[in-house]
């Protein structure tokens, strides 16, 4: 487990921190389609936080893309550097998460992100944040449809629908199980949308969640209970 200390020269302000977002934007390709589905590492990336104590917890699981068999995985802890303000939540995540990432023992291929890309109030949620600032390609899978509207997709698994605010499709709503709630899918970096669901599919053959999501919160969740105690007590 890496002990993260608080980034110095971070954003501390909300405007401060806006303008990050409006200078890193510009940097996001949306001209990839990303790697093949079922090929090479998918790195699941997520966090737990302990608001009392004050503390963070950042995991990343790296499965084998054709077997989901866990490759390797890395915890990372550290102090919430960035209070919580919708639509800057990045900022509160990012330390901690590069963190786990640099601290992985092979490399992670595509990260898939427990929250949004594209599908963000200013078009640029945390895998859109984490894929500019690593250059890995990155998709943003979420459990709920934030600010923005859908119609429910069919009921069979792999339907779609566009996820949209106003007239613009910044996601797709994906059935990942027949006749279940589905997942709300965006781009960070380096992938199509298409691909976007495509890998998501892939990654959740028997959940509604995909592999990458369900073994980093659990390895988050767990890092978090083993290093509150310790870093509360310094």
């Amino acid at each position: 487990m890496t002990t993260v200390r608080t980034p110095a020269g971070r954003p501390v302000t909300e405007e401060e921190a806006r303008a990050v977002q409006d200078a890193l934007r510009a940097k996001v390709v949306l001209d990839e389609p990303g790697p093949p589905p079922g090929t090479g590492h998918v790195t699941g990336v997520d966090v737990a936080y302990d608001d009392e104590r004050d503390v963070v917890a950042a995991a990343a699981v790296v499965l084998d893309a054709a077997t989901l068999d866990v490759v390797a995985e890395s915890t990372a802890v550290g102090r919430i550097s960035f209070p919580y303000v919708p639509g800057l939540l990045a900022f509160r995540e990012i330390p901690t998460v590069l963190a786990a990432l640099e601290a992985l023992a092979c490399a992670p291929g595509l990260v898939v992100c427990d929250g949004y890309g594209l599908a963000h109030p200013r078009r640029f949620g945390l895998a859109a944040h984490l894929g500019v600032l690593t250059g890995l390609p990155t998709i943003g899978v979420a459990k709920n449809p934030f600010t923005f509207t859908f119609d429910a997709p069919a009921a069979p698994r792999g339907s779609t629908s566009p996820l949209l605010a106003g007239d613009e499709e910044v996601g797709r709503a994906l059935r990942t199980r027949d006749a279940v709630k589905p997942v709300f899918v965006s781009v960070g970096h380096r992938v199509s949308l298409d691909n976007a669901c495509a890998h998501t599919l892939a990654l959740a053959p028997a959940y509604r969640l995909p592999e990458t999501t369900r073994r980093a919160d659990a390895l988050c969740r767990r890092a978090l209970r083993e290093a509150a105690p310790a870093l509360t007590a310094d």
